[in-house]
């Protein structure tokens, strides 16, 4: 969302592909549709559904968390999906914002150039290193916004350090509170990371930013420490 807004755009009106169907990828799911984005896709292991209506979220939220069933499941019950064999990143029609949210090395170059060719202007990864080097570098030549997982998927160690302060104090936030202080500490993320990069004269590009930002936040530590 951040990204989008420094670049002068919105999920609003955007056609969304989602790889995974687990956790990250259903409240990625949830978000970009409270967002105004309609998301098209899931996946899992077996292949992914296509439903150019938008993803319905209870419904996958039943297939999968309460039978632990595969998406075909999901495509048998909704009349306007289909299921598909194979990797979401084939999938050949025209969409806006791609969120990697499955498994590390997912998108290849040869995916990138086609998530580029189907229209995409935005990648942000809600997985563990989604895109390899050469995907990367396929972003960055065709001037595709890229949110990173090193700083995009610090929503998770995120969440878990709201739940340690919970813990300790023994309060209990609701998902409205968690949220609000997710977004607080992932705007700073996106805000540093974007500093840092137009700082050291890389201009808008996140992955610049985010290994400069951890660098700089570590070598600041160890010489509060007199390490250096």
């Amino acid at each position: 969302e951040e990204m989008l807004k420094a670049n002068g755009d919105s999920f609003a009106g955007k056609k969304v592909v989602i790889s995974g169907s687990g956790n990250v990828a259903q409240f990625a799911l949830q978000k970009a549709t409270e967002l105004g984005a309609t998301v098209i896709s899931v996946s899992d292991s077996n292949g992914y559904v296509i439903d150019e209506n938008g993803i319905d979220f209870d419904l996958l939220a039943d297939v999968k968390n309460k039978r632990r069933a595969r998406l075909t499941a999901y495509a048998a019950e909704k009349s306007t999906a289909t299921s598909h064999e194979g990797s979401v990143w084939t999938y050949a029609e025209k969409y806006d914002i791609a969120l990697p949210c499955a498994t590390q090395n997912e998108i290849n170059g040869e995916a990138a150039k086609r998530i580029v060719a189907q229209g995409v202007i935005c990648v942000s990864e809600g997985a563990n290193m989604p895109s390899d080097l050469d995907a990367i570098a396929v972003y960055k030549e065709n001037g595709i916004f890229y949110g990173p997982a090193k700083a995009a998927n610090a929503g998770g160690v995120a969440c878990s350090c709201i739940e340690m302060g919970q813990n300790s104090g023994k309060t209990v936030f609701t998902p409205e509170q968690v949220y609000a202080q997710l977004k607080d500490i992932m705007v700073g993320i996106h805000d540093a990371c974007a500093n840092a990069s137009q700082t050291y004269g890389f201009g808008y590009n996140l992955v610049a930013g985010a290994n400069i930002a951890g660098f700089l936040k570590v070598a600041d530590a160890m010489m509060a420490q007199g390490l250096v």
